[in-house]
């Protein structure tokens, strides 16, 4: 239960964030509204792993370093999102994350990519897309 409250929560703020994004980059430029978001993000993180002082900081050195590398997708995740909204609206471009993001999760659980146990997808997970993709073709038209 905890794990659906937590998502919905990222969700959520995925949505705030974006909105909030859009209207930074409107002032002063969507690469300016990425490295301040980054900046702010890095130091909120950071301020709650002082105050919660869990985890493991030699546990560092046993990630690999492409894994490590992995918070400078978030620049680029920015970009797209801030672009998309201003170009498609808020609701659109969710949407279109969305699927996006199943699509590419459901290519790497079917291959085991990333140390991922396989998983066999069956058609009801391609039903679920597919109607997924048709609810979003009704939102925007």
């Amino acid at each position: 239960m905890k794990g659906i409250l937590f998502a919905f929560l990222g969700g959520a703020f995925i949505t705030l964030q974006g909105v909030a994004n859009s209207r930074i980059s409107q002032g002063i430029g969507t690469w300016q509204a990425a490295t301040i978001t980054q900046l702010t993000g890095f130091i909120m993180a950071l301020l709650i792993l002082l105050v919660v002082r869990d985890g493991n900081w030699q546990g560092y050195k046993q990630v690999k370093p492409l894994y490590l590398s992995g918070g400078a997708l978030a620049a680029v995740i920015i970009f797209g999102n801030v672009t998309a909204i201003q170009q498609i609206g808020v609701t659109f471009t969710i949407s279109a994350v969305l699927i996006a993001q199943l699509c590419l999760t459901l290519l790497i659980e079917s291959n085991g990519w990333f140390g991922l146990a396989k998983r066999k997808m069956r058609l009801p997970q391609f039903i679920g897309i597919g109607m997924m993709i048709t609810g979003v073709l009704i939102l925007k038209f």
